[in-house]
């Protein structure tokens, strides 16, 4: 599982050092193959490329004459790049999803589970903030079964 809050550097040539503290266990789950996809948040997210796949899987098998399907597919999928981490543990990440994410320098590397998020860290500030400002937070009296079952 992939958990926490790293702020990181990427360095001059768009590359990202996985913290040292996750390397042992993508080195386990994929041999260090990973894959790299936009979010929906405006934000990039890291899979080990057996998780991508059973994503992948899945997305393939929607009906495509769905048009929000379709949509996704063509997000998710089309922006998906396979990369690997180097000896030092870096991931090279493609100008395309560099700028889609508004990924420049400074940039903060979120634990998700089976996945990463990856955002600017500016936005991802901006972000979290605003959504633990948003009205309705305390109130948690209206929530889904599933959410309602959780105990924190």
């Amino acid at each position: 599982m992939f958990r926490g809050v790293n702020p990181i550097n990427l360095d001059e040539k768009g590359r990202l050092a996985i913290p040292t503290r996750y390397r042992p266990e993508l080195k386990d789950c994929c041999d260090h193959q990973l894959v790299l996809t936009v979010g929906l948040d405006k934000c990039l997210m890291l899979y080990p490329l057996p998780e991508w796949e059973d994503i992948e899987r899945k997305l393939v098998k929607l009906p495509s004459l769905d048009k929000r399907t379709k949509r996704l597919q063509r997000l998710l999928i089309g922006h998906a790049t396979e990369c690997e981490m180097d000896g030092q543990g870096r991931v090279l990440i493609s100008e395309p999803l560099r700028k889609f994410a508004g990924l420049e320098k400074r940039v903060v590397l979120i634990g998700q589970g089976n996945k990463f998020e990856l955002w600017d860290e500016e936005v991802w500030n901006r972000s979290r903030d605003e959504w633990m400002d948003e009205e309705g937070l305390d109130d948690l009296t209206d929530l889904s079964p599933e959410l309602g079952s959780l105990s924190f």
